[in-house]
């Protein structure tokens, strides 16, 4: 069972690349046409989505991989922070994501939502590359 539930928590955490690149795919929005915006931000917003999906896919894996091993009690509260963290700025990325589609949409600048776009996906990569380093170093706490 351990190494069915290793698997499926591997398989979360391939979803949360996802958030690694973000940067760069958001950092070139403002370069792009309307059709090219509305599509990115679209592609964004789905692909968020299924982050959010792997994220809940490695809470429920990883509660039960950190049952079966032995981990200091420092660690588990640095995964949990660094995990809500990554759950609450997926979720907060939501509302720019749908109101710079509904801007690009009517024509309007976006200027403001492009900003914390940039913001939250830069806070979301740094925090998936940190609970990486943790995962895979986890006798360093």
């Amino acid at each position: 069972m351990y190494q069915v539930m290793l698997f499926l928590h591997i398989i979360g955490a391939l979803a949360l690349g996802f958030y690694l690149i973000l940067p760069f795919v958001l950092g070139t929005l403002g370069k792009l046409s309307l059709a090219g915006q509305e599509g990115t931000v679209s592609a964004v917003k789905t692909l968020n989505r299924f982050a959010q999906f792997g994220l809940i896919l490695q809470l429920l894996t990883g509660g039960y991989l950190i049952g079966q091993g032995n981990y200091s009690v420092p660690w588990m509260i640095v995964i949990v922070l660094l995990f809500l963290a990554i759950g609450a700025l997926s979720g907060i990325m939501g509302k720019p994501l749908r109101l710079a589609l509904e801007g690009i949409r009517q024509n309007k600048p976006i200027a403001a939502e492009e900003g914390k776009l940039r913001t939250l996906s830069a806070l979301l990569s740094v925090s998936v590359l940190v609970i990486s380093f943790f995962m895979v170093f986890s006798t360093i706490i």
